[in-house]
């Protein structure tokens, strides 16, 4: 054991609060709902690493804050750190150069997962390779010093944190400390060691000595005065961190299984029993009174809408929020998605759909004016992953509720046994989704109608509401098309 002077300031903080609830195996869990503070979480935690940075993302947008967060790992490594950064390789165009500076850096390391072989015409390997590309890594995951993890929904950029974007996604992260953090740890390195993830020198070799890979960061190449000032104020004024250090963040103390895929499912040679959905269908079983559902992307298929049916019909009360048409980023999955909505509603389904215009906390939070500029957003887009079972385990992480989560992509998340949030969960179902979402019912002759709660009054819609006649039969045709499989 390290002498107390010796070990890193976040041990010093975390190890009495994790030694109270050893004999239990309990995790500290926080949630993280506002994507001001998700953002603040990360940077602070990066600027106090002193030994290691374990990062592992789907999406890092290059953008002012994706670009904050570039610069707190480049000054960790520079301290003396050890940063690995392992990026899915399908969201990197455009960083090549970016990619190979940093990768340059003595203590970052890189890796690329499932990388394209052409770095600028990539639809030539998408028209060679395209079994092996449709698969990509889907994890999200920021592990400091093996002491505390941030494990969740969101991506790396401007959108998933609430800042100076068309539209903001509403989101979910959590943080955690204790025995979860080390099955974060062992999972990094299975993925990092993974046939899959090739070292960034190799993939960018012919860029590691160019001119043009030179640091551009985010925060010095002229960037939006505004977005920089408002991430600088959710610096101030989020107390995550802070409290976390002092001993005074209030966690949910819990038993809290990490479930993931194994990497080799991106070579489509994943078992059954090794994918996460596989896992987390035998841990829950089935729901016996109630399960909540928030999946930005749903996509039941046959075989789902039939689980989903047959639970509601079991008397047991099932309730969904997805995006609407006017709020989804991708409206070939609203097509999968909406050809199951009238048989769900049939069976008792609940189906919520967000509003575009619903505002994300974290947009209130930073409101006109506040910071400098405009904070808001033209419109909300659910991004979130998680569910509730029987008011007493909650999930939480990367895992959407459709057929490339379950077959395609990689993915991570927490199952978490706790009531308390679970009836957070029924509690944001009962008190405030039917204000920012269209609540779908069926009307005569099982016509669908969206009910919208507007100042206390509720307006009915015969129409799907945000989509122009083109748009709708779109979706329509997009959802005769036999490609479920890969939404």
């Amino acid at each position: 054991m390290l002498g107390e002077a010796t070990q890193p300031a976040l041990v010093r903080a975390i190890e009495p609060l994790v030694a109270e609830h050893l004999r239990g195996g309990e995790s500290g869990i926080v949630a993280l709902r506002e994507g001001t503070d998700a953002f603040a979480a990360r940077y602070l935690l990066a600027e106090a690493a002193e030994r290691t940075l374990d990062v592992q993302y789907y999406i890092w947008h290059n953008d002012v804050g994706g670009g904050l967060l570039f610069d707190a790992l480049r000054r960790a490594a520079a301290r003396g750190v050890r940063v690995r950064l392992l990026l899915d390789d399908n969201n990197t165009v455009g960083m090549d150069a970016e990619l190979a500076a940093l990768n340059a850096q003595s203590g970052f390391e890189i890796r690329l997962f499932n990388p394209f072989r052409h770095r600028r015409w990539r639809l030539v390997d998408f028209a060679t390779n395209f079994t092996r590309l449709n698969r990509r890594m889907h994890n999200k995951s920021f592990t400091v010093d093996g002491q505390a993890t941030i494990v969740g929904g969101r991506n790396v950029g401007d959108e998933y944190f609430g800042v100076r974007h068309e539209v903001m996604f509403v989101d979910l992260d959590v943080l955690a400390i204790g025995p979860v953090v080390g099955d974060v740890s062992t999972d990094f390195e299975r993925y990092w060691n993974s046939e899959s993830a090739r070292p960034a020198s190799e993939v960018l070799s012919a860029l590691r000595e160019s001119p043009g890979a030179k640091r551009h960061s985010a925060a010095g190449a002229g960037p939006d005065a505004a977005a920089t000032g408002a991430y600088r104020r959710a610096l101030e004024l989020s107390t995550v961190v802070r409290d976390l250090f002092a001993g005074t963040l209030c966690f949910e103390w819990a038993a809290t299984t990490m479930l993931s895929d194994d990497p080799a499912k991106a070579v489509g040679r994943g078992r059954d029993e090794q994918l996460l959905f596989t896992k987390l269908k035998s841990l829950i079983g089935t729901p016996s009174s109630d399960l909540r559902l928030i999946s930005a992307y749903f996509v039941p298929g046959v075989e789902g809408t039939a689980y989903l049916a047959a639970l509601a019909t079991g008397n047991v009360h099932v309730a969904v929020l997805t995006n609407s048409l006017e709020a989804t980023d991708v409206p070939v999955v609203h097509a999968g998605y909406a050809k199951r909505r009238r048989r769900l509603l049939e069976a008792g389904v609940e189906l919520f759909e967000l509003k575009r215009g619903a505002a994300a906390p974290s947009a209130a939070k930073f409101r006109a004016g506040a910071v400098g500029g405009s904070m808001g957003s033209s419109g909300s887009s659910l991004h979130a992953k998680t569910f509730a079972v029987d008011n007493r385990r909650v999930f939480v992480g990367s895992f959407n509720f459709d057929p490339r989560s379950a077959r395609l992509n990689t993915e991570l998340g927490f199952l978490i046994e706790s009531p308390a949030l679970a009836r957070e969960l029924a509690k944001a179902f009962a008190e405030r989704i039917p204000g920012r979402a269209y609540r779908v019912t069926l009307g005569e002759r099982k016509h669908l109608n969206w009910l919208d709660l507007q100042d206390g009054e509720t307006v009915v819609q015969t129409t799907e509401p945000g989509g122009s006649r083109w748009k709708r039969l779109m979706v329509a045709l997009l959802g005769l098309a036999p490609i479920e499989w890969l939404l």
